[in-house]
């Protein structure tokens, strides 16, 4: 049998059982429903988005307030509607049915509020911003000034901004989402599939068929006939999702970027899994080897699993709130966090082609390192049974 051969029929083998198992089809469509629920969660929270933030009811003498209350919450970057009420009392009746958040009363010269139970944070930064024009106006009026001329001037003045050193990329919010959703689910793919490469490894350890494949094959071929076979099934079950993914986004109208956009960030999504499981999953398949008992994989497996972690940490934690981070960008080249940290990074946009390019090719030229050290540990390692086998002793055993 050729090498080639011995590869592809453990590969086969691999994809049979799991994708023919009841848990793998299963959770596969469990992770479809959930794509599928979430998109139309986004479109129902979505779907006021364009609707005022708060609305303010007020009383016919305070109606001078209306406009300027407007004005100042779009100022501090909030959308406040106002509506007139007869009076106090049917406002106070708006108030407790939910029709407004609050309710101005009395008259113009102060803001005098009312609200059901709590006034919110957000709102009454508006009021106060609000009551602070109001007593500044006042003092303008009593030194003898206009409060319009004195706005008036105020809005016209501008600083004189210079051009940037670098132009700025314009982060669209949809393509921070899509990013933060590409980074869990490279993370859960590697944190699912990369496990149970290491514990296909222990179990057949452990039920002695390993000594069996092994009179017939080399090590190497199993260890690359397994990892080829479970990174199928997964990237069969990451395309299905990024596919149902990218459907119900559009379908339902939730995501409002280029149909290249989105179908971009699932190519990437799929390089990226491919290259970060092959990447991982030869180490795991090493590790497992290591080990006889399956309580025993998690202790094997963690330290390749910290890494695994840590860029998934970094990206959901930094690149939401600062998606040009300079440690982040830094991390995403480095193979060991690349297959976490640049697939968020690419489909948040404006990463440069070159950076792109040299993670995919520091990973790609680190792969065949990993399948040399790798092949050298399962040799070494996955006819031994019993007690943990020591890394120092599997890499120089003959």
């Amino acid at each position: 049998m050729s090498p080639l051969s011995a590869v592809g029929l453990v590969a086969s083998r691999e994809i049979s059982i799991r994708v023919k198992s009841k848990a793998y089809r299963i959770t596969t469509l469990v992770m479809l429903l959930l794509v599928v629920a979430l998109t139309l969660v986004f479109k129902v929270i979505g779907g006021g988005g364009g609707g005022a933030d708060s609305t303010v009811g007020y009383v016919p003498s305070a109606a001078q307030l209306a406009e300027p209350l407007s004005v100042t919450a779009k100022s501090i970057g909030q959308n406040v509607a106002t509506q007139q009420v007869p009076d106090q009392q049917a406002g106070q009746a708006k108030l407790q049915d939910g029709s407004i958040d609050a309710l101005l009363v009395q008259d113009a010269q102060r803001v005098h509020v009312q609200v059901k139970k709590t006034l919110d944070p957000k709102l009454k930064n508006a009021l106060t911003v609000l009551e602070s024009q109001l007593a500044l106006d006042q003092q303008i009026t009593s030194l003898g000034g206009d409060p319009a001329k004195v706005h008036q001037t105020i809005a016209q003045s501008s600083i004189d901004e210079l051009p940037p050193l670098e132009k700025p990329y314009d982060y669209n919010g949809q393509q921070l989402v899509l990013g933060i959703v590409a980074g869990i689910l490279i993370y859960l793919s590697l944190m699912i599939n990369g496990q149970s490469v290491a514990q296909g490894v222990v179990e057949e350890k452990t039920s002695r068929v390993v000594e069996l494949l092994l009179s017939t094959i080399k090590p190497w071929q199993l260890m690359a006939g397994k990892v080829l076979g479970i990174g199928t099934v997964g990237l069969i079950q990451m395309v299905l999702i990024g596919a149902v993914g990218l459907a119900s986004g559009l379908g339902f109208g939730v995501l409002t970027i280029s149909v290249s956009a989105a179908v971009g960030t699932v190519v990437w999504l799929v390089v990226w899994y491919l290259l970060g499981f092959f990447m991982y999953s030869i180490v795991f398949a090493a590790l497992g080897a290591l080990v006889s008992r399956q309580e025993d994989v998690g202790g094997a497996t963690m330290p390749a699993l910290m890494l695994v972690i840590l860029g998934y940490v970094v990206g959901i934690s930094v690149l939401p709130t600062d998606p040009g981070n300079s440690f982040a960008e830094v991390l995403s080249v480095i193979p060991m966090f690349a297959p976490t940290l640049m697939p968020m990074r690419l489909a948040m946009g404006g990463v440069p082609i070159w950076e792109a390019i040299l993670s995919v090719g520091l990973v790609v030229a680190l792969i065949p390192a990993l399948i040399w050290l790798a092949a050298r540990i399962y040799r070494n390692a996955v006819m031994r049974t019993g007690a943990k086998v020591k890394l120092r002793d599997a890499l120089s055993a003959a």
